[in-house]
């Protein structure tokens, strides 16, 4: 890797970790002003129709169709060209956000009330009605997103990679600055506390542009008006746009149904999101890692007809994976309870709501595996110029988990939730990686399985340890110490135990996956 590429690299893993530490914080802030309430709640599912949208535009259309076709034009057209299509594109997301805010605006509470009986009477109607008003503020968060991930796709295919990493860590700081100011002043001027969350959104919405503008400009970028819906370049946009979203649609999808589902049920969307919010951050510290770093390779053998290479390179890729997403799993679940206490639980987030959260937790902890592998897997097909397979698979999941938490949630309540979202991240993982054997005649599949034995003995070892320890050490601490001070030793010192005691056990078991894993890990420290 070049000195320029190796430099953005790092300034890429730096914003991106300050965005989602960001993020933890900005969940502590609301958590401890609104804990698992019916404001809270009623926030999360107003907020979660735009965020949705974010979250499979960042993650699906951008990097499948807009980057790609850009770039193209970029390099053979120059950038007047690039800019025109830009252009285009920005325009034809506000033309098609702008109505679809409109029609939120118009059928907010048609669109609720589809949530269900339970939700419309929850706590006398007042839960509907507050969701409807901040719904309508938030909507317009839809366009202002759109924009944002076109100008960092634009970016990105200029190798300008900070910025637009750096642009959602300005949303979370927009949100924690709004819950000193506009928070106290909502309050001051006799509405709901939490309207001051919703404005925040937006100030965030606006700032994710504005962050992002200047660099574009300095590199000859003018926004113009203009439409051409008949443009090649943006027509071939748009038509690559549903396969690559609906290929990672599903992990969103699914987080929608669960909002759906737990929409009647007090404080338990809430609940849900602080869970999954915590047991994806292992994935984006992994199971993303891993899949960027093996990408550009997976890609360059399937354009050369090295499946051979692709074997190996994805089976390393999958032991590395399940080397660090393994023993992440088993930690959560065993420390569920601790670390939840330890993030979450100041101000109006009580002991109820750290147990509410902590056995969310639990059950969505098994899928960071399945969450991981797809992370891996997925994109491989696309390198094969396959993207019908992720596609189907991916509807096939969205079934499944539609199918589990209906059935989940009315014998567990809204855990269920969380069990069958981790379950139908298994069966994704599980087709995906059967399908992609099949397709390259084999992943080491043997030398993959004795790694996960050898990885998942080792974790539990781990485990043991670590719940051991989380036991015994609030008993042998003086009982003048602060609450907070506990929870962070008792965490800390069951994570330390834990990782020794999973040394000791990859050495004795000669897990090489384990050193080659360490070092990665040391290697982006370092880098």
């Amino acid at each position: 890797m070049s000195d320029r590429l190796a430099k953005s690299a790092g300034l890429n893993s730096l914003a991106t970790l300050s965005s989602r530490l960001l993020g933890v914080v900005r969940d502590m802030v609301m958590a401890a002003l609104f804990g698992t309430t019916m404001a809270a709640d009623a926030f999360n599912i107003a907020s979660r129709i735009p965020n949705l949208v974010r979250d499979l535009f960042a993650e699906g259309a951008m990097s499948a169709a807009f980057v790609p076709t850009f770039t193209r034009h970029l390099k053979t057209h120059g950038r007047e060209a690039a800019w025109r299509l830009g252009n285009l594109v920005i325009n034809a997301l506000i033309v098609v956000t702008g109505g679809l805010v409109v029609l939120g605006l118009l059928f907010t509470e048609p669109m609720l009330l589809l949530l269900g009986d339970d939700f419309a009477a929850a706590d006398g109607g007042e839960k509907l009605e507050l969701t409807v008003l901040l719904a309508r503020v938030v909507m317009p968060f839809l366009t202002l997103v759109a924009v944002a991930v076109a100008l960092a796709g634009m970016l990105n295919s200029l190798r300008r990679f900070f910025i637009p990493a750096l642009s959602p860590a300005l949303y979370n700081v927009a949100v924690i600055v709004s819950a000193i100011t506009f928070v106290p002043i909502a309050q001051w001027l006799g509405w709901h506390p939490i309207l001051g969350i919703a404005i925040g959104s937006l100030v965030g919405g606006v700032l994710q542009i504005a962050v992002q503008l200047p660099s574009l400009y300095r590199e000859g970028f003018r926004y113009r008006p203009i439409f051409d819906f008949r443009d090649p370049g943006l027509r071939e946009i748009l038509l690559l746009m549903g396969p690559g979203t609906i290929g990672v649609a599903a992990a969103q999808v699914n987080l929608l149904v669960n909002t759906a589902l737990a929409a009647g049920i007090e404080g338990a969307v809430t609940s849900l999101q602080y869970a999954f919010r915590l047991m994806y951050l292992p994935i984006g510290l992994f199971g993303v890692a891993i899949a960027t770093v093996s990408l550009p390779e997976v890609a360059r053998q399937a354009t050369a007809g090295a499946f051979g290479d692709m074997q190996r390179t994805i089976s390393r890729s999958l032991r590395m994976m399940l080397m660090l997403s393994v023993p992440a799993t088993v930690g959560l679940m065993v420390l569920a309870t601790p670390i939840v206490a330890l993030v979450f639980e100041r101000g109006a987030f009580d002991a109820t709501s750290t147990q509410a959260t902590a056995a969310a937790l639990l059950f969505y902890a098994p899928g960071i595996l399945g969450y991981s592998v797809v992370k891996i897997a997925s994109p491989c097909f696309y390198a094969m110029r396959d993207a019908r397979t992720p596609v189907m698979v991916s509807l096939a999941t969205i079934a499944i988990n539609l199918v589990l938490n209906v059935t989940l949630v009315r014998v567990m309540g809204f855990t269920g939730l969380a069990l069958g979202t981790a379950i139908a991240s298994m069966f994704n993982a599980t087709l995906l990686l059967m399908l992609l054997s099949r397709r390259l005649d084999g992943l080491e599949n043997a030398r993959v399985a004795l790694a996960f034995v050898k990885i998942l003995l080792a974790s539990a070892v781990m485990g043991g340890a670590s719940y051991g320890v989380s036991q015994w050490l609030p008993g042998v601490l003086p009982v003048s110490w602060p609450q907070a001070v506990v929870e962070a030793l008792r965490v800390f010192a069951a994570i330390t135990a834990g990782l020794l005691v999973l040394a000791l056990a990859a050495w004795a078991l000669r897990l090489r996956e384990f050193m080659d894993a360490w070092s990665r890990v040391l290697g982006r420290l370092r880098r």
